[in-house]
């Protein structure tokens, strides 16, 4: 009895110790987690996963694992393509335990149809030149910021009025906007810091982060580069990336501009 009495103890200890030392292992400022396919199980690799509070990002590896810097109640975004995207809220048994599972479900893609215009060339180049469509679209600068507007193929004078105009009007979309997303605009500037984050927006042509980051839907988004004065055709033809930096520039001219206005009243 004496023997097995020791022997429990012995067991208990060395149980309680390497239960110890791997709790001491987890890193409670890293959420690590590993994603899977909901149908299969198996392993998703290159999953983008961006921490929205902090706005720094990372990829899952070929096991479908994956590492971040993240603090309780910070939201996860994860996305794939062909997969419908999640957020998922950092806990504190997630930080204190370790990895976590979690599935992503595919998305059944459909393929919208595309129509293709037929060009009836001449063979006269002076007419057929007319045929195609060629973006002219330029950009005026406005006196003490480094940047300017794109202002589309109308080069009259009324175009500089309507953008200085429009952001002194405090009835504006863009007034409303600013002065409305202060807090998410601020992130601008992390995601510009973040290799992780602006090489995801660099391929993307969805608008879902860039959504996710400023908190905005897709319209609305459209219509604040849109009321910066970029034109259509840049709208169209843009990646994420290009969107955002369209909209920290105009976000940036609004700051001067508006601490401007107020200097003067």
């Amino acid at each position: 009895m004496k023997y097995f009495t020791i022997l429990f103890f012995f067991l208990f200890s060395f149980t309680f110790c390497f239960a110890q030392e791997k709790e001491s292992k987890v890193d409670p400022t890293q959420a690590e987690g590993v994603i899977i396919d909901a149908i299969t199980n198996t392993p998703l690799e290159s999953v983008n996963i961006v921490n929205i509070n902090t706005v720094i990002g990372t990829t899952t590896n070929q096991e479908g694992k994956f590492k971040i810097k993240a603090k309780v109640n910070d939201t996860l975004h994860l996305s794939y393509i062909g997969y419908k995207s999640i957020k998922v809220r950092v806990t504190n048994d997630w930080l204190k335990f370790g990895s976590s599972e979690i599935t992503l479900t595919e998305l059944a893609l459909a393929l919208e149809e595309v129509v293709v215009s037929e060009l009836k060339l001449t063979g006269y180049l002076e007419v057929d030149i007319k045929q195609v469509q060629v973006n002219d679209n330029f950009r005026y600068k406005i006196a003490g910021l480094n940047t300017g507007y794109e202002a589309g193929n109308n080069k009259s004078p009324n175009k500089i009025s309507k953008v200085i105009g429009s952001i002194f009007n405090p009835l504006d979309f863009l007034y409303n906007t600013f002065g409305r997303k202060g807090k998410e605009l601020r992130k601008l500037k992390k995601v510009k810091q973040d290799d992780e984050v602006r090489a995801l927006l660099a391929s993307r042509f969805d608008r879902e982060m860039l959504m996710v980051l400023l908190n905005v839907n897709k319209v609305d988004l459209e219509e604040i580069v849109s009321q910066c004065n970029y034109s259509k055709e840049f709208i169209n033809s843009a990646n994420d990336l290009q969107m955002l930096d369209a909209i920290s520039q105009c976000y940036e001219e609004y700051k001067v501009l508006s601490r401007n206005k107020k200097k003067r009243i």
